[in-house]
């Protein structure tokens, strides 16, 4: 379990926000431009993520085709996001940390979970993005909460759990999205915990 904490920080995509349809999108445009299956791009996009790489900017560069653009609009949340940031702001101050573009707080109360989140550190507003430390040191300050007494819960090793490991914050590598593909190389890149979704998270944290 862990202890002794007064924030919680979340990443956004693939934590709080189901991404699969906006990369589905995003595969079939790559697939359209390459003159390629959908099939064929997905295939090979898993394959990068397996080896720990980014599958859709590597597949892009492979095939030798723009990146598509993001579309915001393809994103959802998953089933468990609401009940797990009610529970944990009944007793925690909820933090987002995020690589986010402009409008993260407006996407966030369209979802309908900005009444649950007390702090929004986004890259394009900071001027900062993970994985450097400085954006993990923006939320701290603004959340006047020393590292030793905050979680960072994300679905990335490279940009949640390993800077924030390095800051000095507790760790939850949460297994959603393409990047749950990604492999442990190292025991820099050990969370203090594993989960496989949102729920999981509420018997961890007391």
């Amino acid at each position: 379990m862990i202890k002794n904490i007064s924030w919680i920080f979340f990443d956004v995509g693939s934590t709080l926000v189901d991404e699969t349809m906006a990369y589905e999108d995003r595969m079939k445009k790559i697939a359209e431009m390459a003159n390629v299956s959908y099939e064929y791009v997905y295939k090979i996009e898993i394959e990068f993520y397996k080896q720990n790489k980014k599958g859709d900017l590597e597949t892009v560069k492979m095939l030798n085709v723009e990146k598509p653009i993001w579309r915001h609009e393809y994103e959802t949340l998953y089933s468990d996001t609401k009940k797990c940031l009610e529970v944990l702001s009944g007793k925690y101050k909820i933090g987002v940390i995020a690589n986010q573009s402009l409008g993260t707080e407006n996407r966030l109360k369209n979802f309908g979970i900005l009444k649950y989140i007390d702090l929004v550190i986004a890259s394009a507003e900071e001027g900062a993005a993970k994985p450097d430390r400085k954006i993990f040191e923006i939320a701290l300050n603004r959340a006047n909460c020393i590292s030793e007494q905050a979680v960072m819960i994300g679905d990335r090793i490279d940009n949640d759990i390993v800077p924030a490991k390095e800051i000095g914050m507790k760790t939850i590598l949460i297994r959603q999205g393409f990047f749950r593909y990604w492999r442990i190389t190292s025991d820099s890149e050990k969370a203090d915990y594993e989960v496989n979704n949102l729920s999981e998270i509420i018997n961890i944290i007391r």
